[in-house]
């Protein structure tokens, strides 16, 4: 048996250690404190290596059943990842603090696991928490950021790296997904993009929904500012110097069609009302005659009638714009009974729509009769008088025109002007009513503080809701908040030609404006109402003429007779009874559905196919619930084009050729000559 050898444990002789040192040579002592100093950097570069491998770039700051929000060190982002398969959702780059500064490993809020709080040191709080599901099968995190200094901007930016959206603003040449629009940092207001094409359009919302299954919903009463860079990210951000809280709810789902499912039907809300149904089939001939005196635009009106009638095109409303509405009504007729049947007979067997709106020329006769009673500071928007001061008229431009506003945060204002509508309505015998002009906040045209009930677009939604009062045959201009009112929504003007500006971006609109509840629409005039390079192009207006048959409303503003054929004029009465036949009674049964559920009637491909990455996508294709989809040529010249059928598991049927093909699939090369339109039947 080997015994073990005995080792000495006791400490080295001191004297023994110093009398070596003594000894030692100086060279030797050089090498000696260079071995220790190599030794030391080693240690230290691997004790960084080892915090840089064990170390997760990300860190859990919140954690839910479904997902959960993590910090990111290297660009300073929220990310939220679904579980268990930590599925990156949306990742938010976080402008506002010091990206390289982690959240520390302490909660602020470690009493509560439902919550994360952290702050910056002078420059802003975060807190995060899980707050309850909108609906089963959601997991929803509240975002709130507080600013500790006056002259911090908050600022949050989610990616648009492999995450289409969808939702926020209308913008001239709409998009569909967002990510190709572009947009510099500017109020989330709504606006006219006639008189500011670079702002943002008449319908928006403060939601906004991913491809990966979130949705951002940002808190009504926080000014906002939103900047859109193409294909990179969307920031929301507060003004500079106003020391607002950004606060938002972050919601998760499965897919984006689920996540839109959930937010369409909130368990508490407004319910939802349909607009006059009866507009639906009518098809809309927009006047432009005459408008110097109430003779020419009588003439001019009973001229288009009979014109209508030669074409076989008896049928529908004439829509008068707001100067030739002003003239009749102001007009030296009584509105007696025999008066009613005069007006009436104007545009028969046609109905008449009159076109009004919240301003008032300050040379108007209905403004100096404000100030002759006294009644101007209450009934038009005023600025803030000084103390002591008295109140002035907040004047803008409103067609060229020095204007004052209609002021409806005064029930009498609003009183008022609802009983000078019906009464305008009722003597020229109107069946509809346009009200232009609703969208806008003219405080913040003019960097005026505004009322807290009018900051955002409050006066929108204001002035929504009063026109609601008048009857479901009300036609607005704009949508803020008030997509459950019994309106149609006019859409904004299109040029006349083959862009985004134009045709192209009609289809991107109609998914917009749905998606946000906005499904009773009119689409602008066939052909486009602004001028274009494409102005009077017969092929342009039968492409157009294709896609409004299957939207809510047909609406006309050059009738065909004068820019197209005999064979046009053809289309045209083909594509009015189509629209009668097929399409409004498939309005009528969504809408049903829309009013329960909250789901669009205008649908995009990814509501079949949430998850096929070539349906996120398609802008040029709609689907009218889930069976009909409508598929368009909208490139000049082109007689194909390829079609993606959503679905797969189902069948379409093509409604021109009677062949069927399977779902969740690509058409390529798919023949639509100028007389046909794709259409299939799932």
């Amino acid at each position: 048996r080997t015994m073990p050898l005995s080792r000495h444990t006791g400490q080295i002789p001191e004297s023994n250690w110093t009398l070596g040192l003594r000894e030692m040579t100086e060279p030797w002592k050089g090498a000696v404190g260079c071995l220790g100093v190599a030794v030391f950097f080693a240690m230290t570069i691997g004790i960084i290596s080892w915090q840089a491998l064990e170390q997760s770039p990300e860190e859990w700051v919140l954690r839910g059943r479904a997902g959960g929000m993590l910090w990111e060190r290297r660009r300073g982002a929220l990310v939220l990842r679904a579980l268990p398969a930590g599925r990156p959702v949306v990742a938010i780059a976080v402008g506002s603090v010091p990206a390289a500064e982690p959240p520390p490993p302490r909660d602020h809020c470690w009493h509560d696991g439902g919550q994360f709080c952290y702050s910056w040191e002078e420059d802003a709080e975060l807190r995060l928490s899980l707050e309850p599901p909108t609906a089963p099968g959601t997991e929803c995190y509240g975002v709130r950021w507080t600013p500790l200094r006056p002259d911090v901007t908050l600022k949050d930016c989610f990616s648009m790296a492999n995450v289409s959206w969808y939702g926020g603003p209308s913008i001239r040449a709409q998009r569909w997904p967002l990510n190709g629009a572009e947009s510099p940092a500017q109020p989330f207001v709504s606006g006219d993009l006639g008189t500011n094409p670079n702002g943002f359009g008449p319908v928006l919302d403060r939601y906004f929904l991913g491809s990966t299954g979130v949705t951002v919903m940002v808190a009504p009463d926080v000014p906002l500012l939103l900047s859109l860079e193409s294909h990179r990210h969307f920031c929301l951000e507060t003004p500079a110097g106003r020391a607002e809280p950004l606060r938002y709810l972050l919601c998760v789902s499965a897919n984006v069609a689920a996540a839109h499912r959930h937010m369409g039907n909130p368990p508490v809300g407004p319910a939802r009302t349909r607009p006059d149904t009866a507009l639906l089939g009518s098809p809309v001939w927009r006047y432009h005659g005459p408008e110097g005196s109430t003779a020419k635009i009588r003439r001019g009106l009973r001229s288009l009638v009979r014109r209508l009638k030669r074409h076989r095109l008896q049928e529908g409303v004439v829509a008068l714009g707001e100067r030739g509405t002003a003239i009749l009504a102001a007009a030296d007729h009584v509105p007696s009974e025999r008066g009613k049947r005069q007006d009436l007979a104007l545009v028969e067997p046609l109905q008449l729509s009159i076109t009004l709106s919240p301003y008032a020329s300050i040379t108007s006769p209905l403004f100096l009769q404000s100030l002759h009673h006294g009644e101007a500071a209450g009934y038009w928007l005023s600025r803030q008088p000084r103390p002591g001061g008295t109140s002035i008229p907040l004047l803008t431009t409103w067609k060229g025109q020095l204007c004052a506003r209609l002021n409806v945060t005064s029930e009498a204002a609003l009183t008022w002007y609802l009983a000078r509508a019906r009464h305008v309505r009722q003597a020229l015998g109107a069946t509809y009513v346009f009200f232009e002009g609703v969208e806008g906040n003219s405080f913040l045209e003019q960097d005026v503080p505004p009322p807290a009930e009018l900051a955002g677009d409050g006066y929108t939604r204001v002035l929504a809701a009063a026109l609601a009062t008048l009857g479901n045959g009300t036609v607005i201009s704009a949508g803020a908040r008030s997509s459950h009112l019994p309106l149609f929504v006019q859409m904004s003007p299109l040029r006349s030609d083959w862009s985004h500006a134009g045709l192209k971006g009609l289809i991107p609109s109609v998914l917009h404006y749905s998606l946000l509840g906005y499904n009773f629409f009119i689409p602008d005039a066939v052909g486009g109402s602004l001028s274009g390079d494409s102005t009077g192009d017969p092929e342009l207006f039968v492409r157009w003429l294709q896609i409004v048959t299957f939207l809510p409303v047909m609406a006309f503003g050059s009738p065909p007779w004068l820019c197209c054929d005999s064979w046009v004029l053809n289309l045209t009465r083909q594509c009015i009874q189509r629209h009668q036949d097929f399409v409004v009674p498939l309005l009528l049964k969504y809408s049903e559905e829309w009013q329960s559920l909250g789901h669009p009637i205008f649908r995009p491909a990814w509501w079949l196919s949430p998850t096929d990455p070539t349906a996120l996508t398609v802008e040029d294709e709609f689907l009218i619930g889930d069976e009909v989809l409508v598929a368009p040529i909208t490139e000049k010249g082109q007689t194909w084009r390829d079609i993606f059928l959503p679905g797969e598991g189902h069948l379409w049927l093509d409604t021109n050729s009677a062949q069927v093909f399977d779902g969740g699939t690509i058409l390529r090369n798919y023949s639509a000559s100028l007389a046909e339109v794709p259409v299939f039947v799932k």
